[in-house]
């Protein structure tokens, strides 16, 4: 037999082989920058990736040895250079997370950013893989945007490669791309350096004949730049460039211009937006291209907008002693930013509608501008010789994410006008420049004493009038805006006829006469003058103003026209409703004769998202037209979106508020009736309309009476009380208890109020009606809605009955009432109270409760656990 192996021949014949364990054993044994360099010298791509994707870890790893973290910078430059664009890509995604590193914890090295990495990013702007030049040029705006880089390696680093990268010999992605980054940097860099470093190549590649991609960038961004150089750069060297975008063979290119035609015109003055600007854009409204005339009238309000004047807009409401909204002036109350008409809606959604300050519209910021005149023709146009093909193929139709782009409605702000204006006087009408914008134009300010007793003696001597025919005109023309006062319109009249009986050229005055005649006749005056029926050339006059050229605004007043929908926009209607409130603050309210048949229009449309967009801004557009415009012109409107759609009724619902404290008391109340009908709406899971119902009928309180409030709005807050979604609940505890406090004044309503919410809520048969009743008196004494006195008088008996609730939660949210709320008051803790004992008593029997959480909370004090975050907690929720 033969004989088994010894133990030293068998270990003799066994081959080991190394383990994983081993590997990661001698990781182990090496020091951070060992294994950097273990693997970044790997053969393997993602062991490279790893360590790119380290390279902060490992940072943080030697942070306290600063050699060690300038050895690590200096691995990062040997990895700069790897083969693989990934590697590159992962790299340059690190690059700000260790720039920022080094910045807050590295603090004596400051120069090791701009030596060890900024060179990289740099670098790699010019990569020839797409991907890690799209990764270099997010993390240089990043940089950017955190201030990770000094100003003066933006101008000797960066600036320079940019400029260089829009060569014209550069390739065509690397220019365009860095065309995009250098509009993107300009605002972050400022004017000085835009100025003196960009601006030069960017007029340049406005003109870049070979690539088309290049002038869209550049159009596409052109506002900004504007923005950023200032008013002279833009009439001097830039306007010039973009009249030659406007008439580019490209329609993208023209469209581009289109969309951001507000912006470049709110970096000019008044007189060159005026003479110049306006007719370029009336050129694009009637461009060949649909897009291009999409973009256009979508960008038409916004435009119209920047002829904002602070002397003719700047108005807002102040809130009377007697609860009514009076209209003042406010020559030095500026806003920067004053109408963000936030009213698009989509996939009906409730979007709010905040473009005005609910406060009251402010005057526009002045700006500084200038008047250069331009040396440019709007006609001209560039060649584009290498490029035809594509051009046409862009012009044929659009990609789905331009037509999107196209029909989603665009917020925008209202620009700043400049400070010192050069009215445009067209020399058909030949309005003396004083009468532009003059004080008269603000609302209700006091006017002017007139001897009436001269002005008859002139009306019956006309050969010695007391006023000449001129400042007849002067006063007459002051005078008409405020034409719906009683006392205006009766000098008016008298006015006009002591202007009649001069003996001035006639074929003046019959002119001059027409056009107050059509004015009176709009306003529904019952004179002599107004017998006479509407001509279509009277209806034409009666849309004249002299804020805008009246071009622009014929364009916009024809956005309601049906063939527009089939030539430009299914949904034009849509845009015109959006930039209105814009259009109307522009105009003033002397001019709404203007747009009050487009309003109407668009009031009544087909499309439910027009009626929508109107109802979200409606009380903005009551802030710029006043009270008495408002009740004879808006309220009609806004009682036919209180019966609409519950889309468009939202939009009413949302700002209830805000238009309701808008009207005279005697009109507002009449609202009290229809409040109810917004707890019916056509889909019973529209849950969100009664919590918006409820937060609403919150800050409706104050417009009204206590009386009014305890019988109108005291059903509908018990009402949402019981909705069955626990969000519209809550809400209405809190409408509950501010109707304590609107009441508490008269003895007789609280008591009454108080002794109903116990019977529904107290005493219900239901838990949720008792546990509401407790959040309410927890809400009541923790806002101090009632005095501790009225409180004890009539709810704290009722609510310690609740200790014995057979219900847990409810025993539970009376423990936290008692220890959080009620034991905090230094009133229910003096012996002589009669009522402490009483607290002291359910305190200790709730202590004693069989539940352990009503027990811990009546035994203990949660400083924390507050009424706002164990609300939801505690209450049951059918979503």
């Amino acid at each position: 037999a033969k004989q088994p192996a010894s133990l030293s021949d068998s270990q003799s014949d066994v081959i080991i082989i190394p383990s994983a364990l081993d590997f990661v054993s001698q990781d182990e044994m090496l020091t951070p920058l060992g294994r950097l360099d273990k693997y970044v010298a790997s053969e393997n791509i993602f062991n490279r990736q790893m360590v790119a994707r380290s390279l902060l870890d490992t940072l943080k790893a030697v942070s306290e040895d600063e050699r060690d973290c300038i050895g690590v910078l200096e691995r990062v430059g040997r990895l700069a250079d790897d083969s693989e664009p990934s590697v590159r890509a992962e790299l340059m995604e690190q690059v700000p997370h260790i720039a920022i590193f080094c910045q807050e914890n590295r603090p004596s090295i400051p120069f090791a950013f701009s030596k060890y990495l900024l060179p990289i990013v740099v670098r790699y702007l010019a990569d020839q893989n797409n991907q890690v030049r799209k990764t270099s040029q997010a993390a240089l705006l990043v940089l950017l945007e955190q201030e990770l880089i000094e100003r003066g390696d933006i101008e000797t680093l960066v600036c320079p490669v940019l400029v260089d990268l829009t060569a014209p010999d550069s390739n065509d992605d690397v220019k365009t791309e860095a065309m995009a980054i250098i509009c993107k940097m300009a605002p972050m860099v400022g004017k000085d350096i835009t100025e003196r470093l960009f601006l030069p190549r960017f007029c340049e590649m406005c003109c870049d004949c070979r690539m088309f991609h290049v002038r869209k960038v550049c159009a596409a961004n052109f506002g900004d730049i504007c923005s950023v150089v200032g008013g002279e750069a833009t009439e001097e060297l830039l306007l010039p460039r973009f009249f030659q975008l406007c008439s580019d063979n490209v329609w993208g290119v023209r469209k581009a211009c289109a969309e951001c035609f507000m912006t470049v015109s709110s970096s000019t003055s008044q007189e060159v937006r005026r003479t110049k600007l306006s007719s370029l854009f009336i050129s694009l409204i009637s461009d060949p291209s649909r897009w291009v005339r999409q973009a256009a009238f979508q960008s038409l309000g916004q435009f119209i907008s920047t002829f904002a004047s602070p002397n003719s807009v700047g108005q807002y409401f102040r809130e009377g002693e007697e609860g009514e909204c009076n209209c003042v002036h406010s020559q030095n109350r500026c806003k920067e930013e004053m109408g963000v008409m936030d009213v698009a809606e989509q996939g009906g959604g409730e979007q709010t509608a905040e473009a005005l300050a609910l406060d009251g519209p402010e005057c526009l910021c002045g700006k500084e501008a200038s008047s250069l005149a331009l040396n440019s023709d709007p006609s001209e146009k560039e060649g584009d010789s290498t490029s035809t093909a594509g051009a046409q193929e862009e012009e044929e139709a659009p990609s789905v994410a331009t037509e999107t782009d196209i029909l989603a409605p665009s917020s925008f702000s209202l620009p700043e006008p400049a400070e010192e204006e050069s009215p445009y006087v067209s020399p058909q009408d030949n309005i003396p420049e004083q009468e532009l914008y003059n004080s008269f134009h603000f609302w209700r300010l006091p006017i002017a004493e007139m001897d009436m007793e001269l002005l008859h003696q002139g009306k019956a001597k006309a050969s010695a009038p007391v006023l000449d025919r001129k400042q007849l005109e002067e006063l007459i023309e002051n005078l008409e805006p405020h034409i719906d006062d009683p006392d205006v319109k009766a000098q008016v009249d008298v006015l006009t006829a002591a202007l009649r009986a001069t003996t001035m050229d006639s074929h003046l005055e019959d002119a001059f006469l027409e056009r107050n005649s059509t004015l009176q006749m709009h306003h529904g005056d019952d004179s002599e003058l107004s017998d006479s029926s509407f001509s279509p050339e009277d209806e034409k006059k009666s849309k004249h103003q002299d804020v805008i050229p009246q071009a622009l605004l014929d364009q916009y007043l024809s956005m309601t026209d049906p063939s527009r929908a089939q030539t430009v926009d299914m949904e034009i209607a849509k845009h015109c409703a959006y930039s209105l409130p814009g259009v109307a603050m522009t105009l003033g309210r002397q001019n709404w004769h203007c747009l009050r048949d487009t309003y109407e229009t668009l009031a009544s449309d087909m499309q439910w998202k027009v009626r929508r967009t109107l109802a979200f801004s409606i009380h903005e557009l009551a802030l710029i037209l006043g009270d008495q415009l408002t009740a004879a012109d808006l309220v009609p409107v806004f009682n036919g979106f209180l019966k609409d759609l519950d889309e468009v009724r939202v939009g009413v619902l949302k700002h209830l508020y805000h238009f309701l404290k808008l009207l005279h008391q005697d009109t507002r109340r009449k609202y009290l009736y229809q409040l109810q009908e917004f707890l019916v709406t056509d889909n019973s899971r529209n849950w969100r309309f009664r919590s918006e119902l409820a937060e609403q009928l919150v800050l409706l309180l104050e417009l009204y009476s206590g009386q009014d409030v305890y019988d109108y709005l005291r059903p509908l807050a018990f009402s949402l009380c019981l909705d069955r979604v626990s969000s519209v609940r809550w809400t209405s505890y809190k409408l509950v208890s501010e109707i304590i406090r609107k009441v508490a004044s008269c003895q007789a309503l609280l008591a009454d109020f108080l002794s109903e919410l116990v019977e529904k809520f107290c005493h219900s048969p239901k838990w949720s009606g008792r546990q509401a009743f407790a959040f309410i008196c927890q809400l009541a004494i923790e806002d101090d809605c009632v005095s501790l006195e009225q409180f004890s008088e009539h709810l704290l008996a009722p609510l310690l009955q609740l200790a014995s609730d057979p219900v847990a939660n409810v025993r539970v949210l009376l423990a936290k009432t008692i220890r959080q709320s009620l034991l905090e008051r230094e009133y229910f803790l003096h012996s002589a109270n009669s009522h402490q004992e009483a607290l002291e008593q359910t305190l200790v029997a709730l202590q004693m409760d069989l539940d352990k959480d009503v027990k811990y909370f009546a035994s203990v004090h949660p400083g924390s656990t507050r009424l706002s975050e164990d609300a939801m907690s505690t209450t049951s929720s059918t979503y």
